[in-house]
């Protein structure tokens, strides 16, 4: 028997004969077998409730305030990711779908909205079908754009905790192929590029950017529900509302 890999079978038999022997010892002493039986009897009888309590009820609440605590967490990444790269993604990715302008609206999120207004703009976004144009905008700028982000995108990658969000990971792997795309295309003139090319890239950044604005989405929902003021300066630098102003002018 390796001693290693059983030792939790072990440690179960440990305990069961050292209760035994103590009830022999009971016996032994008090010669009161009456007692152990109903003591054994009573104590099994609350085991079940025991169990429920203590690895159930009890590990629930341990379990969820782990999770909250690795939420908090992951946030604060897609916080430092949003303040670094994310939303001037989303400023020049937006370039390149040019009826995107009709549905901006559902795009800047008020402090009154509810978890609902989220789920509603979130599922909008989901039944959508994006159709990016790669040639209306300029791919050399988003190309820059990326390649200087490339080690910070790495980082975020690395980070373990980042295994829990699938969502998020998913993002950084459609960032990260849209950049390989248009980094082996550096030898190429992206302005005459084969049409059949452009529809292959207006592909790649469809994928990323649905992903993306559905990530904003949730950060919006998670500043405005803990910090209004990180909400207050996201409003006011919000990508899609083009009269967004960092300065806070007096209301007339």
């Amino acid at each position: 028997m390796n001693l290693k890999k059983n030792w939790f079978m072990l440690l179960g038999i440990s305990f069961l004969l050292t209760s035994i022997t103590l009830y022999f010892l009971h016996f032994f002493i008090f010669n009161d077998s009456y007692f152990i039986f109903k003591y054994v009897v009573a104590q099994l009888g609350f085991l079940p409730l025991n169990v429920f309590l203590v690895t159930i009820v009890l590990n629930q609440l341990m379990s969820r305030r782990e999770k909250r605590l690795r939420m908090e967490k992951l946030n604060i990444i897609i916080g430092a990711f949003f303040n670094d790269i994310g939303t001037d993604l989303i400023k020049g990715l937006s370039q390149f779908y040019p009826g995107l302008t009709g549905w901006r609206e559902d795009l800047r999120p008020l402090p009154s909205w509810t978890g609902q207004d989220y789920c509603r703009a979130k599922n909008e976004i989901r039944v959508h079908k994006f159709k990016a144009d790669s040639t209306v905008s300029d791919l050399n700028n988003l190309q820059s754009l990326l390649k200087e982000k490339r080690k910070n995108l790495l980082r975020l990658l690395e980070n373990p905790n980042l295994l829990e969000h699938e969502q998020f990971t998913e993002l950084l792997w459609a960032l990260f192929h849209l950049t390989e795309e248009l980094d082996l295309r550096a030898y190429q003139d992206l302005d005459k590029l084969p049409r059949a090319d452009y529809q292959h890239l207006s592909g790649d950044i469809n994928r990323a950017y649905s992903v993306l604005l559905i990530q904003w989405l949730d950060y919006m929902h998670h500043m405005n529900l803990h910090y209004p003021y990180l909400f207050s300066l996201a409003m006011r630098t919000n990508p899609f509302d083009p009269d967004a102003s960092i300065v806070i002018h007096d209301e007339s």
